[in-house]
């Protein structure tokens, strides 16, 4: 992992306590901060078509996807958790009107995908679509992660939550994706900060520039 980003990731967790939670947040904000702007600089770099490259095909890790993928697939999970499980409210992808600004085929995370469904899912994607949904996603998340406080970060979820989930489709039946469900489900609040909305960014968006560094070799 980033050093840094792990630095400040292993930071974050050890303040987000009862004493020093405000600060907590903040670092979680900055932490954030600082990886969406790395996914933007990419946009600064690459061409359309770099986004749907996959220069590690078969490889066993995230670096086996492509960059457009990376993104959907780390957006995809927050605004799940946070708007459907977390919020119970309409998730940005329909209330922003992004699944025909992506132009995605899907509305799922894309757990479900391996291969070349990957790359022609990713070659599919409107590129400036998808950047803005990530950011539109991520401002969302911030402006829910200021108005938390500490006694949230307690709260679990139920069965309930579970086959709610299950019954909006934006998580795959396929075996390799629904075991999502049961795995936010099985966490509270602090357990989802930590994954998918700060340790999950994180990995992806490493495995993203090394992606990236081999197209750019």
């Amino acid at each position: 992992m980033n050093r840094a980003w792990a630095e400040q990731n292993k930071e974050m967790q050890a303040l987000l306590k009862k004493a020093t939670f405000p600060q907590g947040i903040d670092a979680l904000l900055s932490l954030r901060e600082e990886l969406a702007a790395e996914m933007r600089r990419w946009r600064e770099t690459l061409q359309d078509a770099d986004y749907s490259a996959q220069p590690f095909p078969g490889a066993k890790g995230y670096h086996s996807k492509t960059v457009a993928y990376s993104i959907w697939h780390i957006i995809r999970i927050e605004d799940i958790v946070v708007h459907s499980l977390i919020l119970e409210e309409e998730e940005v992808l329909f209330s922003g009107g992004f699944l025909e600004k992506t132009g995605s085929a899907i509305i799922t995370t894309g757990n479900e995908l391996a291969g070349e469904e990957i790359a022609a899912f990713s070659r599919a994607l409107d590129v400036d679509g998808l950047q803005a949904y990530a950011e539109a996603v991520r401002e969302s998340t911030d402006r829910w992660l200021r108005t938390l406080r500490y006694e949230d970060l307690k709260r679990r979820f139920s069965q309930e939550d579970q086959e709610r989930l299950r019954r909006l489709g934006t998580v795959s039946r396929e075996e390799s994706a629904e075991w999502l469900i049961g795995y936010w489900c099985g966490k509270d609040v602090a357990g989802l900060i930590k994954m998918p909305l700060s340790r999950h960014w994180i990995m992806h968006i490493e495995a993203a520039d090394r992606i990236i560094s081999r197209i750019k070799g």
